[in-house]
């Protein structure tokens, strides 16, 4: 399929992957590309996932594959709960007419990550097709919003996609201070409760960094979620009560 270093393999609507061994090395100008072509059906995107394959393009480029070595993943048990960030869910706690909800507005959860501006970025990888095909993932019950509420307004959260046991983090937004941590604080602690080892980060950046995520092999990646998509999964719904995971001594809502 390749007959060249650099070459990319092109896949029809329907086409299986190639092995994610073959994606590029280190060595090349995109590492970790595997692919492109294909579509973004919900039946082509499980696939993707439950083999440690994601798509990550922008607008007018066709669809890329991607299956990075090593992988961005936070262990749930590893994640750092920073001082300032403590407070800040003390904070949270005690305040009012402010919870967690998962999966009550999905669709205006993708649309705030899609439309929220990024330092150091020029315009969105998720455009207008990803949308659509995580809000049909969604709708399969696949794809999942972690929200931050305040006074009956959502003021962040997080989207991401889940097989079994095995959870990927895809992309967050904040319309106030931290209210995504909030939103990925709770997924940690969600995790925790159901006894959900690790979130899927893909790329390495600092910022996860500082929350605990770390790099591991792609091949411990993909043993792991070939493992945790075999595996019954939760029923995506907070209970103020997984607060207990991450703060013990806190009131919780």
């Amino acid at each position: 399929m390749q007959t060249s270093k650099f070459s990319l393999p092109w896949l029809e609507p329907g086409q299986d992957f190639p092995d994610v061994s073959q994606a590029w090395g280190s060595d090349t100008p995109a590492p970790g590309l595997l692919a492109a072509g294909g579509a973004l059906d919900t039946t082509t995107l499980k696939r993707a996932y439950s083999r440690g394959i994601f798509p990550w393009f922008s607008e007018g480029e066709p669809i890329m594959w991607w299956s990075t070595h090593p992988r961005m993943v936070l262990q749930v048990g590893q994640f750092r709960l920073h001082r300032s960030l403590r407070k800040t869910l003390e904070r949270f706690l005690q305040t009012p007419n402010a919870e967690i909800r998962i999966d009550t507005d999905f669709d205006q959860v993708i649309e705030a990550c899609a439309h929220t501006p990024r330092a150091g970025q020029r315009g969105t990888w998720i455009v207008h097709d990803m949308v659509r095909a995580y809000q049909q993932l969604h709708r399969e019950g696949t794809a999942h919003s972690v929200e931050t509420w305040m006074d009956g307004k959502l003021v962040g959260g997080l989207y991401c996609v889940s097989l079994g046991q095995a959870v990927f983090g895809e992309s967050m937004f904040s319309d106030v201070s931290n209210a995504s941590k909030i939103a990925l604080a709770a997924l940690v602690a969600f995790c925790h409760a159901h006894q959900i080892a690790m979130i899927d980060c893909q790329q390495n950046t600092s910022h996860l960094a500082s929350l605990g995520a770390g790099e591991i092999t792609r091949d411990d990646f993909v043993q792991h979620i070939r493992q945790a998509c075999d595996l019954p999964g939760p029923k995506w719904h907070f209970d103020p009560l997984y607060w207990r995971n991450l703060l013990p001594a806190a009131r919780h809502q």
